[in-house]
C-alpha cells in the first residue's frame, strides 16, 4: 500500500515539475509544534488530514445500500401498509368520504375555470386521490383539482385555440397534453431528489400569488354570478369587476341565485363556527356539518333547479352545467398535436411552480401541525406520477389544496389510504350521479369557487405581521398582488420571485461583517452570580464576593451595538492594532470585495502606518497617493502616536460555510496590502471558527494558518497556544473531580444531620471538616488520569477553535514580538 502510495506520489511531482505547477511545501521551523502540550498527559499528535478530490468523488457515489433504499423511497407506502388496523380505516373511512363528496362539485366547478366540460373534474379528481396514496408521503394532502392550477390550464385552452392554426384542437387535448409535459418535469425533478428547489420561492412570494390568484379567480367568477354571460373573462381582474359593474343592470335572474347561494355559504360558516364556541361538546358533529355547507348548497339549488326546469330542459331559466356523460368517456392516450407543445413553453413555468410551491408547501405545513415529516423530492414524484397518468383517463393538471387539506386532517384521516376512499365515491358519483348533475346552476357553482379561493386570501393580520418582520417582505407582498390584479396570475408569480431574488443578491453583494469588541460578562441568576454549574452560586452581583471574585468570561459584540447590545455596555478592542472582524452572511464572490473593502477602510481609519512614508523626489509618490496639501499644517508627533499601528487581525469564520477561488485570491490581496501599509513588519492574520475543512483547505492553500516572517529578518519564537479538549470520560480529571464534590457534599450533609456535631458547634462546612483521607486519593487519581488532545491541526497555529484561543494567541505574540525587538535594539 506505502510503495503504491509512493509512487502515485512520485509521478504527480513529476507531472507538477513538467507543467511548471509550485507545490506548495511551506518551511515551519519557526513555527512550535505544540510542544508545550506534547506531554506524557496529552493524547497523541493530531496532525489534520486534508479533503482530498477522491474523497469529494467518492461521498458522490451511492454506495449499493443507498440504491436499494431509493427504490423503496419510490413507494413510501410499503413501510405503513403491513401495520394497517381497523382503527386507521375508520378513521380513513370518514375523512374518505367527507373529501369525496366535497371535490364532487369542487371538480367540476374549477374544469369550468380550465375552460373545460365538468367531467373533466371528475376525471381529476378520481386519477388525483387514488394514485397519490401509492406515492405519498402526507396523509393529510388532498390532490385534485384546485382553482389557480385551473385558471392557468384556463388561460393556456384559450390561448392555444383563439390562435388559427391551432383553433381546432379540442380543449382537454390540449390540457392532458400540458399535464402531461408538467407531469414529466415535475417526476424527473423529484427521480434526481432535488426537493429542495421550492425553498427558492419565499414565503411572502408564495402569500401574495395566492391572494392575487384569489382575487382574480373571484373577479372571474362575477359574471357568471350575476348571469352576465356574454363579458369576457380572459381580460385582468381589474377589468372584469369594471365590466361586471358597468353591465350590472343586465343581470339576469341567475344573480338572485349565485347571490343568496354565496351568502347562504357564508351564513352557515358563520352559524356553525358560533355553535362550535358555545357547544364544544359537540363541536366534531358540527365540523362535518360546517364542511359539508358546499354539498348541501349545491343539493339545495340543484333541486330548485329541477324544480323550475324540469319541464323546460331545453330552455331552462338560468343558465345550468347540461349534460355530464357518465363514466370515463373521454379514457385514451393522450395526444400531442403538431406545435401544441411550443405553445406551452411561457405557462410551463408558472405552471410548475404552482404544482410544486401549493403542493409542497401545504403538505409541509399540515406535517408539522400533526408531528410528522414529508419528504418534498418524493412529493414531487406523487405529483408527477398523478399528472402523468391522470390524462389517460381525461384528467387534466392537478395539485394539492388547500381548503380539501384543512378538512380532511379535521376529519381525523389516519393514512394516505383515504385517497381509495374518496376515488370510490368520485366513481360512484361519475357513474350514478350524472343526470342529477345537469340541473346545477352555474350561478351556484360560480358561488362554491368564490367562497372556496376566499380562504386563499392573505388575512390583514398575516400581512401585518409581514411588516413588522421585514417591511421590505410587505413591499414584494403588495406588488405581487397588484401585478397579478392589474396584469395575468403568472406576471404576479413571476413579479415576486425576480423581485425577492433580487433583494436577495443585493443582501449578498452588500453583505458587510462588523468589528467586534471584547467585554467581561458573569451569568447573573435572581440577582446572584453564578458559574459553569447554575447550582453554584458565587454571591450576589455588586458585592466584591460576588461580582469580582466570581467567575467571568469574555463575549465579543458589535462595536456599534449594530446587534442590538445595550450602548452603555463599553466594548474595547483586546490590544491597541489587534482588530476582531466577524462575517455576517458568508464569504463568496459576490460579497467578498464589497466585505473586504470595509475591513480595510475601517482599519486604515484606526491606525497609522509602521513606518512613515518617505519619497526622494516627488515624482516618486504614486499618482493615488498624493499626499497632504502644501499648505496643509504638519501633524505634531502626538497626533502620529495617538492612533496604533496594525499588528494583527482576527477573523470569525462562523457565518461562513464555504470559500471560493475569487473570495480567497481577494483576501491574499488584502493581506499583501496590509503588509506593505505595516512594513517592515507583518500583519498576523488569525482565524476562528471554520466550519468547513474544504474551506480550511482553501485557506492553507492561500498560505493562511502559518506566521508570515517580518521584511527586516527580526524573528521571535512563535509562541503556538492550542485549545484541548479534555479526554477521558468517566475517567477524566472534570468527571473525577466531580466524584470528589459529590463525595463532599454527601459526608457534609451526613455532619450537618449529627445532632452532637449541631450541639458542640461544629462547622461541617468549612474544608477541613468535609476533606477526608480518601478524597486526597481521589485528587491525586484525578491528576494522574488528566489527559488531553489538541482540537486543531498542530501545524497551523494560527486557525483557532473560537474567538477566545485568537486573542490570547494573537496578543501573546504581539507583545512577545515588542519584547524581541526591544532586546535586539538594546544588543545592538
Amino acid at each position: 500500500m506505502s510503495s503504491s502510495s509512493s509512487f502515485s506520489t512520485k509521478v504527480g511531482h513529476g507531472l507538477a515539475k513538467v507543467l511548471g505547477i509550485k507545490l506548495e511545501n511551506p518551511k515551519e521551523d519557526d513555527v512550535t509544534r505544540g510542544e508545550s502540550i506534547l506531554s506524557s498527559q496529552t493524547g497523541n499528535t493530531f496532525v489534520e488530514g486534508h479533503p482530498t478530490t477522491s474523497e469529494w468523488l467518492h461521498d458522490l457515489v451511492p454506495p449499493p445500500q443507498e440504491a436499494v433504499s431509493y427504490v423503496r423511497s419510490l413507494f413510501p407506502f410499503l413501510s405503513w401498509i403491513g401495520h394497517y388496523n381497523l382503527q386507521w380505516f375508520a378513521g380513513d373511512l370518514v375523512a374518505g368520504i367527507t373529501i369525496g363528496a366535497i371535490i364532487v362539485p369542487q371538480g367540476m366547478a374549477y374544469a369550468l375555470l380550465a375552460k373545460l366540460e365538468p367531467q373533466f373534474g371528475l376525471y381529476s379528481s378520481f386519477m388525483g386521490v387514488v394514485i397519490y396514496w401509492l406515492f405519498g408521503t402526507s396523509k393529510d394532502i388532498s390532490i385534485g383539482p384546485v382553482a389557480v392550477l385551473s385558471t392557468i390550464v384556463g388561460t393556456v385552452v384559450e390561448d392555444i385555440t383563439s390562435a388559427p392554426e391551432t383553433k381546432d384542437i379540442p380543449p382537454h387535448v390540449i390540457a392532458s397534453a400540458l399535464s402531461v409535459i408538467a407531469g414529466c418535469i415535475v417526476l424527473a425533478m423529484g427521480l434526481l431528489r432535488i426537493g429542495w428547489i421550492v425553498d427558492l420561492i419565499s414565503t411572502t412570494a408564495l402569500a401574495a400569488f395566492m391572494t392575487g390568484s384569489a382575487i382574480t379567480i373571484a373577479s372571474s367568477q362575477l359574471p357568471a354570478l350575476m348571469g352576465l354571460h356574454d363579458l369576457s373573462t380572459r381580460d385582468p381582474a381589474y377589468k372584469i369587476i369594471i365590466n361586471t359593474l358597468k353591465h350590472l343592470p343586465e343581470s339576469k335572474i341567475d344573480a338572485s341565485l349565485g347571490l343568496t347561494a354565496l351568502f347562504l355559504l357564508y351564513l352557515i360558516r358563520w352559524a356553525l363556527t358560533s355553535a362550535a364556541a358555545r357547544f364544544p361538546a359537540h363541536k366534531r358533529i358540527i365540523f362535518f356539518m360546517t364542511t359539508m355547507r358546499t354539498v348541501l348548497v349545491i343539493l339545495l339549488y340543484t333541486m330548485i333547479s329541477w324544480l323550475v326546469n324540469m319541464h323546460r330542459r331545453d330552455q331552462p331559466m338560468f343558465r345550468v352545467i347540461g349534460n355530464v356523460p357518465s363514466g370515463f368517456r373521454n379514457a385514451a392516450v393522450p395526444q400531442f398535436p403538431k406545435n401544441i407543445i411550443s405553445r406551452f413553453g411561457s405557462h410551463l413555468p408558472a405552471i410548475v411552480i404552482v404544482m410544486l410551491v401549493e403542493h409542497i408547501a401545504i403538505s409541509k405545513s399540515f406535517a408539522r401541525i400533526n408531528n410528522y415529516a414529508i419528504d418534498p423530492s418524493q412529493e414531487m414524484v406523487a405529483i408527477g406520477m398523478t399528472n402523468v397518468f391522470g390524462p389517460f383517463l381525461g384528467a387534466y393538471p392537478s395539485t394539492g389544496s388547500f381548503s380539501r387539506t384543512a378538512i380532511k386532517s379535521k376529519a381525523g384521516v389516519r393514512t394516505p389510504a383515504a385517497g381509495v376512499v374518496s376515488g370510490i365515491v368520485v366513481l360512484l358519483a361519475t357513474y350514478l350521479l350524472t343526470a342529477v348533475f345537469f340541473y346545477i346552476p352555474s350561478a351556484a357553482l360560480a358561488a362554491v369557487i368564490i367562497h372556496a379561493v376566499g380562504d386563499l386570501i392573505t388575512p390583514p393580520d398575516t400581512v401585518y405581521r409581514f411588516w413588522r418582520v421585514s417591511p421590505l417582505e410587505m413591499f414584494v407582498f403588495f406588488v405581487g398582488v397588484f401585478v397579478s390584479i392589474f396584469a395575468q396570475i403568472e406576471d404576479g408569480l413571476y413579479a415576486t420571485v425576480a423581485i425577492s431574488a433580487a433583494i436577495l443578491i443585493y443582501r449578498i453583494l452588500k453583505a458587510r461583517g462588523r468589528f467586534l469588541g471584547r467585554v467581561r460578562v458573569h451569568s447573573v441568576l435572581d440577582d446572584n452570580v453564578i458559574g459553569e454549574d447554575h447550582k453554584k452560586v458565587y454571591g450576589e452581583y455588586g458585592t466584591f464576593d460576588g461580582a469580582s471574585q466570581g467567575p467571568s468570561r469574555n463575549v465579543f459584540l458589535p462595536l456599534d451595538h449594530g446587534d442590538g447590545s445595550n450602548p452603555e455596555v463599553e466594548l474595547e478592542n483586546p490590544y491597541p492594532g489587534v482588530f476582531i472582524y466577524r462575517f455576517s452572511e458568508g464569504f463568496n464572490y459576490p460579497n467578498a470585495n464589497y466585505t473586504l473593502d470595509c475591513l480595510t477602510d475601517f482599519i486604515f481609519s484606526q491606525t497609522r502606518r509602521s513606518s512613515p512614508e518617505f519619497f526622494e523626489r516627488p515624482g516618486d509618490r504614486p499618482w493615488n497617493n498624493p499626499g497632504p496639501r502644501k499648505s496643509a499644517k504638519s501633524p505634531q508627533d502626538g497626533e502620529l502616536d495617538a492612533k496604533p499601528t496594525l499588528k494583527a487581525i482576527i477573523l470569525d469564520l462562523s457565518s461562513v460555510n464555504n470559500v471560493d477561488v475569487t473570495s480567497v485570491q481577494q483576501l491574499i490581496d488584502v493581506r499583501n496590502q496590509l503588509d506593505k501599509y505595516t512594513a517592515p513588519d507583518v500583519v498576523d492574520w488569525h482565524i476562528a471558527c471554520i466550519n468547513n475543512r474544504w474551506t480550511k483547505r482553501a485557506l492553507i492553500a492561500g498560505g493562511f494558518g502559518i506566521p508570515t516572517k517580518p521584511q527586516d529578518g527580526l524573528h521571535h519564537r512563535w509562541k503556538s497556544i492550542f485549545s484541548v479538549a479534555e479526554m477521558g470520560g468517566k475517567n477524566s480529571a472534570a468527571a473525577v473531580a466531580e466524584v470528589a464534590a459529590n463525595e463532599r457534599g454527601l459526608q457534609s450533609s451526613h455532619s450537618h444531620m449529627s445532632k452532637l456535631d449541631v450541639e458542640m458547634g461544629q462547622s461541617s462546612d468549612s474544608d477541613e471538616a468535609s476533606t477526608k483521607p480518601g478524597d486526597e486519593k481521589v485528587e491525586e487519581s484525578a491528576k494522574k488520569v488528566r489527559r488531553g488532545a489538541v482540537v486543531h491541526d498542530l501545524n497551523r497555529p494560527l486557525f483557532h477553535v473560537d474567538l477566545t484561543s485568537a486573542v490570547q494567541s494573537a496578543i501573546a505574540n504581539v507583545e512577545a514580538r515588542e519584547e524581541f525587538r526591544a532586546a535586539a535594539g538594546q544588543s545592538t
